[in-house]
């Protein structure tokens, strides 16, 4: 494969025929992550690229493998989903989900310390995401800043599950030959000292994580990984409080049980966690503040701490037998923030009150405790050599027991994972799970992991699908869309919003599909349904139809007829619609009114009488009326020469506009004694032609 390392490569490398590199995103310890174009889907990806050095070492190949395997089966709004993986020139790939934005490591290096409300939210959906990988048997093992991306829209999402490992695997190990597995920053005790991990070690670690955007700092830091990791054993967690000013109480509560030491002491779950979150999110106490609260007003009394100078002989069944491990010692209980960071969040039997000195009964007391330590240091030590004894003789049986490499049968049908199994030698376990991302029937995780060493007939246990999980859609008609989308996601389903025309209020769920009750694969998606509001339509044109014509059709396009305006127009005959009020669109079932046409407006004859002529003319042509002067003779000087002396139709009438009226004006006769009266009869015209 030609290297993607060029910003602009002449010719785009193209992963699995199908993802176009474009740009580099990130470089690791042992892979880097490019910007990409899934060409079959045509949207961005994410593609991580192992180091070719890396690619011939199986452990990083298969550490490689496990990531993708991890984080393909957990599906959830704040895990960076991975959608497939594959090699190509020698070397590995997985190809994951675009988040466009920051990690919370880089948002930290810019804007320094968060809010504490915007740091429990980022803590509430990243417990969220963890929720889901434990609920799915996968501890995370390395929560940090850097493994938590922010996406432009402020959403949290939890990256990088590469060393996450089954909570049921036989071979759970804090470290490997040639690989460091975690980061020590932000390791849990029990991950510092190498003993068995579990959920609760991901919420110290996220303890660490939510410690840390608060106050600028980790708890704790040091010149070395070592040095840190045995501080996390061994030293207090100095209190938010006392480093930043304005600190939560509640919220204070919540880290320090995080950070207990002792992981009985911190919260039971990852939901367990959200749960408190959500009271201090919601203006309420959370049940960390209480236990403090209690604690710190309870009496003095002893409780564990640790000793640096005391080992303990026999270890738990679960953990390394070749392990020191570090036993408490009872000491006084310290007052304030600092004496409760320390101490366990459940509650402590007191010890019997130290007898006062001088009393009479102090020297027996003294002795009767010399004798018993006495005696307890001698089973210890018996204790500690049947031990020693009983781990040769294993040893020794250990050497000559014959071993055999467990199969890589993860992605095989079941019939054949069994088959490879036994050929190996060794005695297959099945069990039947859900998973959404195997076919029904094919193997998608085994326990312990191909390449393990295991005796001869020992059991492996393979995990067979038996489908994509399924679950009933839950019943969100009639709720908000913000309540809607955030009860379908917490349920793990993809919610995509489509806005409908709806008599219901704006913003209400009319229906989902999948309907209410039925069941669908979990992580599956939903179509959410949300009203828009009523919507518009087109309302008809009935300009030019009957009343009655207009109204039908007003009817049949969903609208209610209103009442009937009468309106002139000079353009449309009289009883014919000139159109509607409102025009355009409007609501179904709105009212609409029908204007109709009462012919041009008619306007009143001016009163022109006694007007000069074309006073009378130019008062008329005002109203859009015609004038048509009729001459009459009057004497010589009489006063109406050259005015109206009447007109037809008479002054007052109404009239369409247009109208002709006729001005009779007065003519002065040139003979005194005759009137001359005007002429209508019409010349006759002679057809005659001339000689």
């Amino acid at each position: 494969m030609t290297s993607p390392e060029s910003p602009n490569p002449p010719e785009p490398v193209v992963l699995g025929g199908r993802y176009e590199i474009h740009r580099r995103l990130a470089r690791g310890g042992m892979a880097e992550v490019f910007l990409a174009r899934d060409s079959a889907l045509d949207r961005p990806v994410a593609v991580k690229v192992l180091f070719p050095e890396f690619a011939t070492d199986p452990s990083f190949v298969e550490r490689f493998r496990r990531e993708a395997q991890s984080a393909a089966n957990l599906t959830h709004p704040n895990i960076v989903g991975v959608y497939d993986w594959g090699a190509e020139s020698g070397t590995y790939y997985i190809v994951m989900e675009y988040v466009d934005g920051q990690s919370l490591a880089e948002i930290l290096r810019a804007t320094g310390p968060l809010h504490p409300r915007r740091a429990a939210e980022i803590a509430f959906d990243v417990a969220g995401a963890l929720g889901v990988a434990h609920q799915r048997g996968v501890v995370h093992r390395d929560v940090k800043p850097g493994n938590v991306l922010i996406s432009s829209s402020g959403i949290p999402k939890v990256a990088d599950f590469g060393i996450a490992r089954a909570l049921s695997s036989v071979s759970e190990e804090l470290t490997q030959t040639g690989s460091v597995m975690g980061t020590a920053t932000y390791f849990s005790p029990e991950q510092a000292q190498g003993f068995a991990v579990d959920a609760r070690s991901d919420l110290y670690s996220l303890g660490v994580v939510l410690f840390e955007i608060l106050c600028g700092r980790p708890p704790f830091v040091g010149d070395s990984p070592v040095a840190i990791a045995y501080k996390h054993v061994q030293e207090r967690v100095q209190p938010p409080s006392e480093l930043i000013s304005g600190m939560p109480p509640g919220l204070e509560a919540v880290i320090l049980r995080l950070l207990a030491k002792n992981p009985d002491d911190r919260y039971r779950s990852a939901e367990d966690l959200r749960a408190d979150l959500r009271r201090w999110l919601d203006g309420g106490v959370t049940l960390a503040e209480q236990a403090l609260s209690a604690h710190i007003t309870a009496p003095t009394q002893a409780i564990p701490v640790v000793d640096p100078d005391a080992t303990r002989i026999n270890p738990t069944v679960s953990e390394d037998p070749n392990a020191t491990r570090i036993t408490p010692r009872v000491a006084p209980v310290q007052q304030g923030p600092a004496a409760a960071a320390a101490a366990p969040m459940n509650p402590v039997p007191s010890s019997p009150a130290p007898v006062a000195l001088g009393s009479e009964a102090a020297p027996s007391s003294s002795k009767n405790g010399l004798f018993y330590t006495a005696i307890l240091v001698l089973l210890a030590l018996l204790a500690g050599l049947g031990f020693w004894f009983i781990k040769s003789l294993n040893d020794e049986r250990d050497a000559v027991v014959e071993r055999v490499d467990v199969p890589f049968v993860t992605g095989l049908e079941e019939a054949e994972a069994v088959t490879a199994i036994r050929e190996a030698g060794l005695n297959p376990q099945v069990k039947s799970e859900p998973s959404d991302s195997a076919v029904k029937g094919v193997v998608f995780r085994q326990s312990p992991e191909a390449g393990s060493k295991l005796r001869k007939n020992s059991n492996v246990l393979i995990t067979v699908s038996s489908g994509p999980a399924m679950t009933t859609v839950p019943k969100v008609t009639g709720a908000t869309e913000a309540d809607a989308k955030k009860l379908l996601e917490t349920a793990g389903f993809s919610v995509v919003v489509e806005k409908v025309d709806s008599e219901l209020p704006e913003g209400t769920v009319v229906e989902t599909v999948p309907a209410a009750d039925q069941p669908i694969p979990t992580a599956g998606e939903i179509r959410l349904k949300v009203s828009g509001g009523p919507g518009t339509a087109p309302i008809p044109v009935v300009a030019g139809k009957t009343v009655a014509d207009a109204e039908k059709a007003l009817v049949a396009a969903g609208f209610t007829v209103g009442e009937v305006v009468p309106q002139a127009s000079p353009t449309v005959k009289k009883d014919q619609v000139i159109g509607t009020d409102p025009t355009g669109t409007a609501s179904p079932k709105s009212v609409v009114k029908i204007l109709v046409s009462t012919g041009p407006e008619q306007v009143k004859v001016p009163a022109v009488k006694g007007q000069a002529e074309d006073a009378a003319k130019a008062a008329l042509k005002e109203r859009a009326l015609e004038a048509e002067v009729v001459p009459q003779s009057v004497p010589a000087g009489d006063p109406n020469a050259g005015r109206v002396i009447d007109s037809n139709p008479a002054a007052g009438t109404l009239v369409d506009p247009g109208t002709v009226v006729k001005l009779t004006v007065g003519v002065a006769s040139t003979s005194p004694t005759s009137t001359v009266a005007p002429s209508t009869t019409v010349p006759s015209v002679s057809t005659t032609s001339s000689p």
